[in-house]
């Protein structure tokens, strides 16, 4: 039996390897496992993206997550937002459920590997794509077909920039919000990326 991962057939898989055992055929189980259902151990590889690579990506996808069609915000955003109302937006420096808004998780863009590098898939932008960190998190080392997910379309929402050109307005306005580190990354980044997608048009 030729098995289709997708298809819920696997338990037929682990059915045949317990036939065998029962009749004391541990070679053909370990055979059935290896044809049918083999083991194939997942890479951890852990990647980070400058905020530069970040936006590109962001912008190029419409600050829209690529799963689920939610639109997300600018992170710059996010993190002023927990600067300047630090009891309605708490963030905790090392992500703490417990300490942190779930903002951070449901809007909040990052970047996912739609084949993960631990399954094979490349470390290149063609293969990358704007998620939440809750979808992001929620889909680890998994195919998209595993999880029943679909990649939607980029141009969904093209008009929507995660408030970014908003934000970037206001902290002209409010030179000293720049003076925050985070900030200041994020507020570089996000003029650099508008500049070279003007450049592009």
């Amino acid at each position: 039996m030729k098995v289709d991962k997708y298809k819920d057939k696997q338990a037929d898989v682990i059915a045949d390897v317990l036939s065998a055992l029962i009749t004391d055929d541990k070679h053909k189980a370990a055979e059935i496992a290896r044809k049918e259902y083999c083991f194939s151990p997942y890479q951890s590889v852990r990647r980070r993206y400058s905020e530069y690579q970040s936006m590109r990506v962001f912008l190029r996808d419409s600050f829209t997550d690529r799963y689920s069609g939610q639109r997300l915000i600018f992170p710059g955003l996010l993190r002023m937002l927990s600067v300047i109302l630090p009891e309605e937006f708490p963030a905790h420096k090392h992500w703490k459920m417990s300490e942190s808004h779930i903002v951070y998780w449901e809007l909040f863009p990052t970047i996912d590997h739609i084949i993960p590098v631990a399954r094979g898939g490349e470390d290149v932008e063609d293969n990358w794509v704007t998620t939440s960190m809750l979808r992001n998190q929620a889909k680890g080392h998994w195919l998209l077909e595993e999880l029943g997910w679909s990649l939607k379309d980029r141009t969904q929402q093209k008009e929507w920039d995660g408030l970014t050109r908003m934000t970037l307005d206001y902290l002209d306005k409010n030179l000293e919000r720049q003076s925050i580190p985070y900030l200041k990354r994020w507020y570089r980044a996000a003029k650099r990326s508008m500049e070279s997608e003007l450049e592009t048009v």
